[in-house]
């Protein structure tokens, strides 16, 4: 069994639990996923089955798209709603019954000062690591460390109106806002809504989050962990082929001889004229078309280099 599962992850259980429970419901060892959702977030988890554990590097750059709920009146020590919250003048505020308000002219404003390329320092609670330590446990043990801000591109960035307002006044004196994000991988959407609340003047933090797109898989493309336990047995039919994993690479059919050539890792000059750029991933498929390997393109030496091979066995 190869190829990818999209499970929409459900709140609660963390991106390593969902591997867990595919590698138990499928009986299989190999299993990876292409980008961690936090605990509390839902949505788009693409899972890696068989030898497709081997693409992850050629999706987990992918844009991501999400949905998420950002709630003015306090912020909390991890950036959303799990974490301990923050005894800032604007949580004292909220304590005292002062709801925060702002206008939509505002929110624009906020929103259209974060679009494009910008600059963000990871959170202490996120799986990201420095030194070979993992921040969140060092956060969970009370250890702060310096983190380099590093650049993330907001591609969209806009507010969601629900009832035909933008805003909704919660009975605890916070109010919400929604918003649809587009974003280039490695993003922290809760650092995200802390910098949307600081153009705001107003402390904030993630009350939900769901991925609604990684790359070209969406929701709809994707089954719950429920459902893939009670069609465990024609869970293939939920598969997504390594090829159509990468459709959006550029391919080539290849003969019988360079099959062979490319399952002993040999590179071969190419018989047509190509137009690719210089390490160009090319999808190799035999003759079937069946996805055989990934090769870069040499263009100097017009030669396909087979880099990650599928199948160790002919096929042909």
């Amino acid at each position: 069994m190869d190829g990818l599962l999209i499970i929409d992850k459900p709140a609660g259980l963390t991106s390593h639990d969902v591997v867990a429970r595919v590698r138990r419901v499928l009986k299989i060892k190999r299993v990876g996923h292409t980008g961690t959702l936090d605990p509390f977030a839902t949505g788009v988890l693409v899972v890696l089955i068989g030898r497709a554990t081997r693409l992850a590097q050629f999706l987990s750059n992918a844009e991501k798209e999400y949905e998420a709920v950002i709630r003015f009146g306090y912020a909390t020590d991890t950036g959303d709603l799990t974490g301990q919250r923050l005894e800032t003048q604007g949580a004292q505020n909220i304590s005292q019954g002062v709801v925060p308000t702002f206008g939509e002219r505002e929110i624009e404003a906020a929103l259209e000062s974060l679009r494009g390329e910008i600059e963000q320092v990871p959170p202490m609670y996120s799986a990201k690591k420095v030194e070979g330590r993992k921040l969140y446990d060092l956060a969970r043990r009370g250890v702060a460390v310096e983190r380099q801000a590093v650049k993330v591109t907001i591609h969209e960035l806009e507010a969601l109106r629900l009832d035909g307002a933008m805003l909704k006044k919660n009975e605890d004196g916070t109010c919400d806002l929604s918003i649809r994000v587009v974003c280039s991988a490695g993003t922290y959407i809760r650092t995200l809504g802390e910098a949307i609340g600081e153009r705001l003047g107003r402390p904030a933090h993630l009350a939900a989050l769901r991925r609604t797109r990684a790359g070209s898989f969406k929701l709809e493309d994707g089954i719950t962990l429920d459902e893939l336990e009670e069609r465990a047995e024609g869970a293939q039919a939920f598969l997504i082929s390594t090829d159509e994993a990468l459709r959006e690479l550029p391919f080539m059919h290849l003969t019988a001889d360079e099959v062979r050539a490319t399952l002993n890792g040999v590179a071969f000059v190419l018989r047509d004229e190509a137009a690719w750029p210089e390490d160009q991933p090319v999808r190799m498929r035999n003759r079937d078309g069946q996805l055989v390997a990934i090769g870069f393109y040499d263009a100097a030496r017009r030669v396909l280099r087979p880099r990650v091979v599928l199948f160790p066995e002919n096929k042909n």
